[in-house]
């Protein structure tokens, strides 16, 4: 009987714990540029149980905070993130997959709203030290957005992935800038053989996207996007090799910069 004492102790103890468990069930989305997007599978190894998308890149999945979800798909890399308050709070989660020819694919995670995206596990290389608060979150409101760290990672979450792509706060920087920004800024300008920049289509999803970062990071309203675009690359004193692969950082401590003079100006005149 003695023996038996400490077994039941702990199937009671083990019983009260998975109680305190309860999982709510949220709706996530999946968008990617093309039109591969049935059969995604979304994995919660915390829960082991699994499900995958439909057509529309739709699925349902229950979670708990801090379960750890993988989304895997042939065509992208592996991602992987944990439940955060803020997706148990609006109980959906979007992930975008932007797929790249002869570029890293790239994935950006969001609770709601159209912030910037996301993340993979991290080296610990500090490489820089930015000059710009908004660098800092990344995306707006980077405290709802939880990304896994490897054990090397450090507090300051200013790093090198793997793959040699700066992240900061788990955003990549490199490839926010690269895939949504330098496209968006690069459409607006007129002479580009003149300035020295390259032609980068940009699609709609990435039009889209990029419009929301400026919308979300830098507060620039949804309906003066284009006109802030304009304002940045009017003054004759912008550099337009910014708008080159490189110099991505320096690139949104410009905008940074210029956001507030144009918020300025545009709060004057109304």
């Amino acid at each position: 009987m003695k023996k038996l004492l400490p077994i039941l102790f702990l199937c009671i103890s083990f019983y009260a714990m998975s109680q305190d468990l309860t999982r709510i069930v949220v709706e996530g989305t999946i968008i990617v540029e093309g039109d591969d997007i049935e059969g995604i599978t979304v994995y919660n190894t915390s829960s082991n149980k699994g499900t995958v998308t439909n057509e529309k890149g739709e699925f349902t999945i229950a979670v708990a905070l801090n379960d750890f979800i993988e989304v895997r798909a042939l065509q992208y890399q592996n991602f992987d993130f944990r439940v955060s308050e803020a997706i148990l709070k609006s109980k959906r989660i979007r992930v975008i997959l932007i797929e790249e020819i002869n570029k890293l694919d790239e994935v950006l995670v969001m609770t709601k709203g159209l912030s910037g995206d996301l993340d993979t596990d991290i080296n610990s290389v500090k490489t820089f030290n930015p000059k710009l608060d908004a660098l800092y979150f990344g995306i707006k409101k980077s405290d709802e957005y939880e990304f896994t760290d490897d054990n090397r990672s450090e507090i300051n979450n200013i790093a090198m992935h793997s793959q040699s792509q700066t992240m900061v706060n788990g955003l990549n920087i490199k490839n926010v800038v690269d895939q949504l920004l330098l496209p968006l800024f690069r459409s607006k300008v007129k002479d580009k053989e003149a300035v020295g920049i390259s032609e980068v289509p940009v699609s709609s999803i990435k039009y889209y996207f990029g419009s929301s970062f400026l919308v979300e990071n830098f507060s620039i309203p949804e309906h003066r996007v284009e006109e802030f675009i304009r304002f940045v690359e009017d003054d004759e004193n912008f550099d337009f090799t910014l708008l080159n692969y490189g110099k991505e950082l320096e690139f949104l401590e410009v905008l940074s910069r210029k956001s507030k003079v144009f918020l300025r100006k545009t709060n004057d005149t109304d």
